[in-house]
């Protein structure tokens, strides 16, 4: 080796042999040599710039001894001490920039250090002598006297009343809409062509079903359109896209009038067709607004409609006329990309040539077909198309198994459901265990009962559904925004359900909040989407420490939560019935401690393994990052509402709850305002730049009165 002049990461050439360790200003000579004999950046397939991976192919040499190594993103190469990582690469690819490491004893200390700490915390939650099993004992004494009390109480009956919520008819153009209707592909016909792979824009191989699902939902928030699915509107698409263009189909956002004056319709009209944003002359009415609007990064909300309708639009546009079906592999091509046949202009010399007119033949012959009710030739198109892909692009092209998974998961949209489940469950719930403080009889005891079982059979539900997206993705499906949240969901309802089952107050509170995150993860800046991984989450790491730490929000939300029904207890609370409603606050003031420590044990386990994380990816445990920054002032943040107890004058059932609820927001802010706010090498998890939602104000606002009112309440009700 021989000595550099640089501070930075070292350059290491393809013919190179010098390499350079620098720490600050200080030079420091490697007692080895390195030779780049080789460097692989491995693409997503049919993508430019888009890498999966990212790796050196390297000799040491040192002295006699001499041997070949691998060196790429969470893989370091450990030699005499010293670590390298792959840092980056240039442009050309022809080289690569290595980060080194010399701190062998340090590290080895450090994980020890880590891991007695990982013990110790874990040893709070399973040791008879901690707090936390002494939460447990007054927890089952707490139940044990209310039985006893339930004893003594009268019983009675109610009924509740639900009406199905009004959906207004979707807007339609009959004229269009029947001759759609006259030349409508069968189901089963359009089921076959939507496992056909496509190639999208990433380089995710995917069922067109997929896409024909993305797109419906994004285009009309809706799974089906007229009594047809997806795969029958995309097909109809691609056959009559003039016609297409005729149908109210596109969803605009209600209350921004100024589109719609814009684009001259009705006010009243929820869904506008692809027609009526361009003028006679072909130009795009939108185009004057959107320079600006997408030139900022906190658009207002009239930017962001006019925002959101372009996607739409040009996402149609691609669908109805653009080259979005890229169902031919080009062969031999050493990027695995995939074309569609209007991408074929000119001959290639290859079976391209051949193949390209198959897509417009096959839906010549299902239109031949659906008036024939013969689809024998088209069926055999299909099964040419389908056999060219096999044939030309097996590397990269799902497996069998997957697509069934990947059309099943489609289908049901389990996510989408569980909300409303969730919902309804969790609502009906906690009304009917409120009511059953005061009112008691076997009907009402057995209806609880009924939605407590409804809640884990959805929860078991909801785990399914986590494990088709991880078998469908091939990783762990907690990488992005929307994973995350629904895993988030996951969690909350996990804690529910088993830190104090015979609660069914905690398991209400539980599932109505994993029902609200749910819908959450549904809203417009969240892309439900399946994506490739980013090369640094390509690691088991994502799942043990962004698995660990995103968990830990579980506890924490249902903690916030039982802090709001233990603040309205308090505002309920009256010198009559202090003694019936003192022992459910007891109830859920201990379980909310349990999810609190719960929480706080994973939420530090998951910080330091995320050191770690950064230690074997670039080598340094912590660089103050914003989410690493914020997750420690979680930490400290809770570590104090959980031993405020022991703080004079800070002890109490009212605080601690108040605590409990206002804690959150510094979660808040570790998982959105980070995200959405802030930068930093976390940003993989984040979605576009947002202005904070009125309703963070209105619920802070709105928990302020709550508890002032619970505080006098809660007060005047010990005194009576």
């Amino acid at each position: 080796g021989s000595k550099g002049t640089s501070p930075e990461p070292v350059n290491v050439k393809v013919n190179g042999l010098e390499f350079t360790i620098s720490l600050g200003s200080k030079e420091y000579i490697l007692p080895f040599s390195i030779r780049l004999n080789d460097f692989v950046a491995t693409k997503y397939p049919g993508t430019d710039k888009s890498y999966a991976s990212f790796e050196s192919k390297v000799t040491v040499l040192d002295g006699k001894e001499q041997f070949d190594a691998q060196i790429y993103m969470n893989h370091v190469l450990d030699y005499k001490g010293f670590r390298l990582f792959q840092a980056s690469f240039d442009p050309d690819e022809l080289g690569t920039i290595l980060s080194v490491n010399h701190d062998f004893w340090g590290t080895l200390f450090t994980y020890i250090g880590y891991f007695m700490l990982f013990f110790a915390l874990m040893a709070l939650l399973f040791n008879k002598h901690t707090r936390f099993a002494s939460l447990k004992n007054k927890l089952a004494q707490v139940q044990a006297q209310k039985i006893a009390l339930v004893l003594l109480l009268l019983g009675g009956s109610f009924g509740l009343q639900a009406q199905a919520p009004h959906r207004p008819k979707p807007l339609t153009v009959k004229q269009y809409i029947d001759s759609l209707h006259k030349y409508q592909v069968p189901e089963t016909q359009a089921a076959q062509f939507g496992r056909l792979i496509i190639q999208d824009d990433g380089g995710r191989m995917k069922p067109i079903n997929t896409f024909s699902s993305e797109l419906l939902r994004k285009v009309s928030k809706h799974d089906t359109y007229e009594g047809m699915n997806s795969d029958q509107v995309f097909i109809s698409m691609r056959q009559f896209p003039f016609v297409w263009m005729e149908l109210p189909l596109i969803y605009v956002k209600t209350g921004n009038d100024s589109i719609r004056r814009l684009l001259g319709v009705k006010q009243t009209e929820k869904y506008i067709p692809f027609k009526a944003f361009f003028d006679n002359r072909g130009n795009y009415k939108l185009e004057p607004f959107l320079d600006e609007a997408y030139k900022t990064n906190t658009p207002n909300q009239f930017q962001k409609d006019y925002i959101e309708a372009d996607k739409r639009i040009n996402l149609l546009n691609r669908a109805l006329f653009g080259g979005i079906l890229r169902i031919f592999p080009v062969p031999n091509n050493k990027d695995n990309k995939w074309v569609s046949n209007l991408e074929l202009e000119s001959p290639t010399g290859t079976a391209l040539d051949s193949i390209k007119t198959a897509l417009p033949y096959y839906l010549e012959m299902l239109h031949r077909g659906s008036v024939t009710h013969d689809y024998t030739f088209a069926n055999t198109l299909l099964n040419g198309m389908k056999n060219y892909q096999k044939k030309y692009g097996k590397a990269v092209m799902p497996s069998e198994k997957k697509i069934d998974a990947e059309v099943m998961y489609n289908k049901y949209d389990v996510f989408k459901s569980l909300f409303w489940m969730y919902m309804l469950t969790g609502v009906l719930m906690l009304l009917m265990v409120i009511l059953a403080i005061f009112i008691k009889n076997r009907f009402l005891n057995g209806l609880i009962h009924t939605l407590h079982v409804l809640a884990f059979l959805f929860f078991a539900l909801h785990t399914i559904g986590l494990n088709a997206r991880w078998y469908i993705s091939g990783h762990a499906p907690w990488s992005d925004a929307y994973e995350s949240m629904i895993y988030v969901g996951w969690a909350i309802q996990l804690f529910a359900l088993s830190i104090y089952p015979k609660s069914k107050l905690t398991v209400a509170s539980g599932t109505f909040v994993a029902s609200m995150i749910l819908m959450i993860a549904h809203w417009n800046w969240m892309d439900p989407a399946i994506a490739n991984l980013q090369p640094v989450l390509n690691s088991y790491w994502l799942m043990i420490h962004v698995a660990v730490i995103v968990a830990s929000y579980g506890p924490f939300t249902l903690g916030m939560v039982l802090g709001v029904v233990g603040l309205i207890l308090m505002c309920l609370m009256n010198a009559k019935n202090r003694e019936r409603l003192e022992w459910h606050l007891k109830e859920i003031t201990y379980i909310n401690e349990m999810a609190l420590t719960v929480g706080l044990v994973m939420l530090t386990i998951g910080n330091f393994l995320g050191g770690q994380w950064a230690n074997e990816s670039w080598g340094r445990y912590w660089g103050w990052d914003p989410k690493e920054t914020w997750a420690l002032i979680s930490i400290m943040m809770y570590a104090f509402v959980i031993h405020a107890r022991l703080v004079p004058g800070l002890r109490g059932k009212w605080f601690y709850n108040v605590m409990s609820v206002f804690a959150f927001y510094s979660i808040l802010m570790t998982y959105f305002g980070v995200n959405f706010y802030l930068t930093g090498l976390h940003s993989y998890a984040s979605g576009d730049k947002v202005v904070t939602p009125s309703f963070v104000y209105i619920s802070v606002i709105t928990l302020v009165v709550l508890s002032a009112v619970a505080f006098f309440r809660y007060k005047k009700a010990n005194k009576g």
